[in-house]
């Protein structure tokens, strides 16, 4: 039924739950807190057998959006002042900033990796490889998912907390900001550092810029909870 839109067959099998493979992808997830190399092991077979580096099945894409919808839900039960604000808060947490913001990240990512960090470009033996933009929403939704189980849930849990006055709550948020944001940029490292034509090291700069501004923030009296609630909540 869908052949008549004419869409592509990852965007297909998005709407057919049968053609997923849900059980891969909750591995997958759960991999990608615990051992994310493992998880790009497969890599290099899915390039031998299907000519493409990237997961043919959105399945985790899936999965995470539900995780997102869900959770927003319940932070707008603790929050929001009406039910419109609640749509808009809960759409825009799953189509704007896992969907929208991660198909920009993913698309920075794609054009820094093919335009400055392919090795062997040049050379008139070498087989000429890219990165595929899918391939790098690819890494984008896996590095997601840890970051989705500390800033999204970990901080609704912790919220009554992080949301008090004083130094001590202001610092415990800094500190979920920075390991979540330090461990998802060292999950994406792992994602283009698995392409074999690529030099990835540059993937890794960003965590020492968040180790630094994180203490610096707190110093200063900033609240990174506080300021992303306020974005939503006011």
């Amino acid at each position: 039924m869908y052949h008549g839109l004419n869409l592509p067959p990852y965007l297909r099998r998005a709407m057919k739950w049968k053609q997923m493979d849900l059980e891969y992808a909750m591995w997958q997830m759960w991999l990608m807190c615990t051992n994310p190399k493992v998880v790009y092991r497969h890599t290099m077979y899915r390039k031998q057998t299907k000519n493409q580096w990237a997961r043919d099945d959105p399945a985790v894409v899936v999965l995470t959006s539900i995780l997102v919808f869900a959770t927003s839900s319940l932070y707008c039960c603790f929050f929001s002042k009406s039910f419109k604000h609640s749509v808009y808060v809960v759409a825009s947490a799953g189509l704007i900033d896992y969907v929208g913001l991660g198909a920009l990240i993913a698309t920075g990512y794609w054009f820094v990796s093919n335009r400055f960090l392919r090795t062997g470009v040049g050379h008139s033996h070498a087989i000429e490889q890219r990165v595929e933009w899918l391939y790098a929403f690819d890494v984008h939704c896996n590095a997601f998912f840890p970051l989705f189980l500390q800033l999204y849930a970990a901080q609704l849990v912790l919220s009554p907390v992080l949301l008090a006055g004083g130094f001590i709550p202001r610092m415990l948020s800094c500190a979920l900001y920075a390991v979540a944001l330090g461990y998802y940029q060292y999950c994406t490292f792992i994602g283009f550092n698995a392409l074999p034509f690529l030099e990835a090291m540059l993937f890794l700069y960003p965590i020492a810029g968040v180790a630094f501004l994180a203490p610096m923030m707190c110093l200063f009296g900033f609240n990174p909870t506080k300021f992303v609630l306020g974005i939503y909540f006011g």
